[in-house]
């Protein structure tokens, strides 16, 4: 970012009080000339993403599309591309608030090239357990961690005119009966832990929305909690965005209006709008309550430039960001080295590498459900390293598949989708890069409308790559047709299996048939669905997939032919990864194991080459029991569209691994928070504030790689720590270091507070702060951070305040929470 954009997006922060004063006034010009009518319309979706426009009053409608590595826009399609950053737990991998801001900056610049005013994002809920099915989507296990990228982030987007929502408050950490637990949460750790980046981030980058969770919180379900919206974000942070539902979570017109909710979504059928103006008319809701929430609403589309009169926040964005380029930094930058044995990393130049793995021909770049995003071009590890590496010296080998269910049609299908009404008659057509139609409120093909659409035919042509038996099915619910090659396989209804409203999005597709085909060979296909959505729906959506599998060889052949590729090789890499059906939003995970027979690859190819290495593309933990076994291992996330470039970079040593854990990782026997799953409805937190790093500290477990852990392709020396109370009750902490090894590196100091004397039940120790150190070989350097006052503050239940603790602490500076490198004693 220049220093022009920085000045510029400073000051479009700070904003001014005249701006903001002006902005009121005619937010209030413009609230005082609406009925009751137009008010509660307005706190009401009008489709799935937008609210609706007031031309009386000179405002358009407000636009809202999911992100957080995108921006998707109201087209759930790959014929309206996005750029895809890697995952939130990669951003958070980074340690860096600055590279956040950077990504921020450039989904701004997304939602503007699609008309999008408000990103639902960032998601900062905690990683409270490994098996939380939607971690990927989140930064951390810690608040201090997640805070600080959640901050740098909003901070990006709103610099680009631009709003966010950080979602989902709160804690909304796991995705079992997610529309209907209760968690119980103990309330010095809902205050130290799960409200604490929110705090955080309002405090700090003054978002212009939150999203309310579907979950409840001991006992109120979040869109009507009064005291946690009402008391303590407005009232104790002073937020003064707007607060909207998460989708379909608003259930009760007059709980959700008197519980500080604003706006209810998607629309057009929401417990607002009409509902909403008769409950004023009939005395049950005050209208003083709507005028509030409507005058919020205002206030945002006034700071997006959607309402006449009004200046927006910012009126020139920042300078043109590259996407591509962006998106493989922060890839590179967040990888994860965490083992290194005899110098296998970087890659000898000049040898010989044996490339395995089905992921590295086929990339999993993003994780799934409402964070999906469709990138014009994704660079796979087989691309990545074929382009760096000098030719004849890759080879490559399938391995062992991680796939275990049918996905959703991709390369080699040509598709259009083919709309008709009850007669039969083509009504409109548009084209599906993918086997996947989810059209969305009014998203459906020109000439296309919900009254008049009967059916829609997926069909074209599918060329194999490969000879034999392919698998195809069906994902979605309702009456379907399914034709490869002129047979028809299927001709029946697909009935729901699970109860979540937003299974037909996340369910796995049902095989339906078996073709044998022929290596480049095309056939045509053919899904047709008939069309039958309930009047009584909240959203309108079209929904279907067609799902296909490619003829699965004998694993154990497989395996075997990699073993093969890799004696051959002078270093071995194997691409492990999950799956669509092990990480996405709407469910949890049972384990933390690899899917399919990838752990039985990895040892037999570590067993035919000991300079092996592993790379593991998941967004949050697994189980790596062959860890000891193998020279090396990468962790590199859902590493987004350039991932396979950003890989190159690192195994060739072009740029070092720059990433750090977020998380703790470890096996699950060992894991001390486990549960997901709801009794009775209800999920008691009982760990209370020991989850992550505090909760493994304090059960004297040793996971496989400790939160903070991290190598890069130099060695590190520190010198020296200095740490200065202050009469605020701040610590200023000086930290010198020296770069030891050959090559220049990048540092990450993490900076722990230990208290050392009697007190309240604390964790050993926590996050207090962290900075970069970037030196060449052989030079030294100093960061200096400011521990928080917080960092020393426990939430008194009894006063229902925070509690300064006083007395004596130990301050440890780092590369991990348990390599701890200084220590410095204070008293505060």
């Amino acid at each position: 970012m220049t220093e022009t954009d920085k000045a510029r997006t400073d000051g479009a922060r700070a904003d001014g009080a005249g701006a903001d004063a002006a902005r009121e006034a005619v937010v209030d010009a413009a609230l005082r000339r609406l009925g009751l009518d137009a008010k509660a319309r307005l706190l009401a979706g009008q489709d799935v993403w937008t609210l609706p426009a007031l031309p009386e009053i000179g405002l358009r409608s407000l636009v809202m599309s999911d992100g957080p590595i995108g921006v998707r826009g109201v087209r759930w399609s790959a014929d309206d591309p996005s750029v895809a950053l890697p995952s939130p737990t990669a951003l958070a991998a980074t340690w860096d608030p600055a590279l956040a801001r950077r990504a921020g900056v450039l989904l701004a610049q997304e939602a503007r090239r699609k008309g999008v005013h408000v990103l639902l994002a960032p998601t900062v809920n905690l990683h409270r357990s490994p098996l939380g099915g939607r971690h990927f989507e989140a930064y951390s296990e810690d608040p201090c961690l997640t805070g600080a990228i959640g901050t740098g982030y909003v901070t990006g987007v709103q610099s680009g005119g631009v709003g966010t929502t950080v979602k989902h408050f709160v804690a909304n950490d796991a995705e079992t009966d997610r529309f209907t637990v209760d968690n119980l949460v103990p309330e010095r750790a809902l205050r130290e832990l799960y409200l604490a980046p929110f705090e955080a981030i309002v405090t700090g980058a003054r978002p212009w929305g939150v999203m309310t969770a579907y979950n409840a919180v001991n006992g109120t379900t979040m869109t009507e909690h009064h005291h946690l919206v009402n008391e303590v974000l407005r009232g104790e942070w002073g937020f003064d965005g707007i607060n909207v539902s998460d989708w379909m979570a608003a259930r009760d017109t007059v709980g959700d209006i008197e519980g500080g909710l604003d706006v209810a979504m998607p629309g057009p059928r929401t417990v607002y709008g009409a509902a909403l103006a008769r409950a004023v008319r009939e005395g049950r809701v005050a209208e003083a309550g709507v005028d509030a929430a409507v005058r919020r609403v205002l206030r945002l589309a006034a700071r997006v430039g959607i309402l006449d009169g009004a200046e927006s926040v910012v009126a020139e964005p920042p300078t043109s960001v590259d996407g591509g380029e962006l998106a493989r930094e922060i890839a590179r930058r967040s990888f994860v080295l965490v083992r290194n044995e005899r110098g296998a990393l970087p890659l000898q130049e000049g040898g010989t590498v044996a490339l395995i793995g089905a992921a590295a021909r086929d990339a999993r770049v993003l994780g799934g459900g409402s964070a999906t995003v469709f990138p014009a071009r994704i660079v796979s590890p087989l691309d990545g390293l074929t382009a760096a590496l000098p030719e004849g010296t890759l080879s490559y080998a399938v391995g062992a598949d991680p796939a275990t269910e049918l996905a959703v049609a991709g390369p080699g299908f040509t598709l259009r989708a083919v709309c008709r009404d009850g007669a039969g008659t083509v009504i409109g057509a548009r084209s599906a890069p993918g086997g996947l139609i989810q059209w969305m409120g009014t998203d459906l093909p020109e000439g296309v409308t919900h009254e008049n659409l009967h059916t829609v035919e997926l069909t074209g042509t599918f060329t194999p790559r490969e000879s034999g038996p392919h698998a195809f099915g069906i994902k979605g619910m309702g009456a379907f047709t399914l034709t490869v090659d002129g047979t028809t396989y299927f001709d029946d209804v697909q009935r729901p299996g699970e109860d979540d409203p937003f299974g037909a999005f996340f369910a796995a597709p049902v095989p339906r048939a078996e073709a044998e085909l022929t290596a480049g060979e095309p056939v045509e296909v053919s899904l047709t669905h008939v069309v039958q959505l309930p009047d009584d729906l909240p959203m309108r959506v079209v929904t279907f997939a067609l799902a296909h599998a490619e003829p699965q060889r004998d694993a154990d052949e497989l395996i075997a032919e990699a073993a093969r590729t890799a004696r051959g090789a002078d270093t071995a890499v194997v691409m492990v990864a999950t799956t669509d059906r092990v990480e996405s939003e709407g469910f949890d995970r049972t384990d933390l194991r690899l899917p399919g027979r990838q752990d039985d690859l990895v040892r037999a190819v570590a067993a035919a080459n000991p300079n092996t290495v592993v790379v593991v593309n998941s967004g949050s933990p697994v189980e790596l029991p062959w860890r000891e076994d193998v020279a090396a291992v990468l962790l590199t996330w859902f590493p987004g569209q350039e991932g396979g470039a950003a890989l190159a970079d690192v195994l060739t040593g072009a740029h070092e691994p720059g990433g750090r854990l977020p998380t703790t990782w470890g096996s699950l026997a060992d894991a001390p928070v486990t549960r997901v799953v709801p009794a009775d409805g209800q999920l008691p937190y009982t760990e209370g504030l020991f989850i992550g790093y505090r909760a493994w500290e304090r059960a004297g477990r040793t996971p496989a790689y400790p939160f903070g852990h991290g190598l890069g392709y130099t060695d590190w020396a520190y010198e020296s720590l200095a740490a200065a109370p202050r009469a605020d009750g701040t610590v200023t902490v000086r930290v010198g270091l020296r770069n030891t090894g050959g090559r220049p590196g990048r540092e990450v100091v993490q900076v722990y507070v230990a208290p050392a004397g009697p007190g309240p039940e604390r964790p050993a120790r926590v996050l207090a702060g962290f900075a970069s150190a970037l030196a060449g070989p052989g030079e030294s350097t100093e960061v200096t951070l400011t521990l928080p006052r917080r960092a020393f503050e426990v939430w008194d239940e009894k006063a229902k305040a925070w509690a300064f603790v006083k007395g004596s602490y130990e301050i440890t500076a780092g590369r991990s929470i348990v390599d701890r490198r200084l220590a410095a004693p204070i008293n505060v």
